[in-house]
């Protein structure tokens, strides 16, 4: 399974568990937010490791940079903090 499988199915099973999510939100929230994310994911099932999850921001960077066809040669604030959004979505979830 992919990290974008994982990571859709964990934000599915996130958005109904609310255990889950604020386990979730609290790691976001640590010196090492990463790396406590992918602990909890994989405490709870979910096969995101550390490693893909910053290459899986990265890679979703650089797709958005080549969609403007060499236009896009310095990245938008923002565009490249995939994790920090993941959080953002997380947090904002309701019951």
């Amino acid at each position: 399974m992919s990290i974008q499988d994982e990571l859709e199915r964990l934000m599915t099973d996130a958005k109904q568990d609310k255990s889950l999510r604020n386990k979730l939100v609290s790691a976001g929230r640590t010196d090492d937010p990463m790396n406590s994310f992918c602990d909890v994911c994989l405490s709870n099932g979910y096969e995101i490791y550390l490693g893909e999850l910053f290459a899986y921001g990265q890679d979703m960077n650089d797709s958005k940079l080549r969609s403007v066809n060499g236009g896009g040669v310095n990245a938008i604030d923002g565009w490249d903090d995939t994790f920090g959004m993941l959080i953002k979505e997380l947090e904002e979830m309701e019951d």
